[in-house]
């Protein structure tokens, strides 16, 4: 098969979906209903295609870019491929969306009755990676946060018909503390993008500079860095971590997958000893297994 038959043939659509396996937590696990698992499935697509056009990590070919009506010369303008993207989501409300991963989201919104808010809060959330690459306070930190991981929380419970908002205080919770920990196992992907979500504070609080977190392994005050950080993820889950007991059934179990991923998480960045910059610390699926018991019994 040549080059071109490979893009010709390639599917957008699982090409972004079949990355729900290598997620820090479970997407849409096989014990939740069928219809939960569809909508939930729909609403990754749409989170996933939008990082990876802010990242840079579509497939090449450029179809994603043809889908959203994007000139072949400018499949490569992230900011170009947002305004496309976006203008494509409002047509999930009021139209047919081009893209696959819209199309499927529609009958989702639709019948969960979402609004385009969260939706809209991902994709601010990757034009200000276009534009902001470092953080000088954790409370800036945590108000890019708001944009790039509370929307998703917010539709998993919009999903399941559980919002309240003491329960979207405990999701927003967990969510920031989720992508707290991807931060830190990405450090070295977001560096090669020019991108570094350690507060700078935090960084000359430990006296870590920027060229610190180019080095294949991380000294002694990246690590403490790391450590701090780490430390401010697992408050948050400890937060959030009551949403769990306030739902039942199968939603308790999702809930506390999504708790026990980042908890994992955690316990696989102390165990590489906060070195992080070799590459991401994964936790095993036993790791994981021993932290969702230990969220569903309210431990921890």
């Amino acid at each position: 098969m040549t080059a071109a038959d490979a893009t010709r043939t390639r599917d957008p659509e699982r090409d972004t979906l079949d990355k729900a396996a290598d997620e820090n937590f479970p997407v849409a696990p096989f014990f939740l209903p069928r219809d939960w698992r569809q909508d939930l499935m729909a609403v990754y697509g749409f989170a996933r295609l939008v990082d990876d056009i802010g990242d840079g990590d579509l497939a090449p070919g450029g179809l994603d870019a043809a889908l959203l009506g994007v000139a072949p010369g400018r499949a490569d303008d992230r900011l170009q491929l947002l305004d496309a993207f976006e203008t494509d989501l409002r047509r999930v409300f009021d139209g047919t969306p081009r893209h696959p991963l819209l199309r499927r989201l529609a009958p989702t919104v639709h019948r969960r009755a979402l609004t385009p808010e969260p939706f809209l809060a991902l994709i601010a959330a990757n034009r200000q990676d276009q534009l902001i690459s470092r953080y000088e306070t954790y409370d800036d930190l945590l108000a890019y946060c708001e944009l790039s991981a509370n929307p998703v929380g917010r539709l998993v419970l919009g999903v399941t018909g559980t919002s309240t908002p003491e329960r979207i205080r405990r999701s927003d919770a967990i969510c920031t503390a989720l992508q707290i920990v991807e931060h830190l196992q990405d450090v070295a992907e977001d560096l090669g993008r020019d991108r570094i979500y350690l507060p700078a504070e935090d960084m000359k609080r430990f006296h870590v500079q920027e060229s610190d977190l180019a080095a294949r392994s991380a000294s002694a005050s990246v690590r403490a860095l790391v450590a701090y950080e780490a430390q401010r993820a697992r408050d948050l889950l400890n937060e959030g971590a009551p949403l769990v007991g306030s739902v039942h059934g199968r939603l308790r179990l999702l809930l506390a997958g999504f708790v026990a991923g980042g908890r994992a998480a955690i316990d696989a960045i102390t165990a590489a000893e906060y070195d992080v910059l070799p590459g991401p610390p994964k936790p095993g699926k036993l790791r994981l297994l021993r932290q969702v018991g230990v969220t569903l019994r309210g431990e921890g």
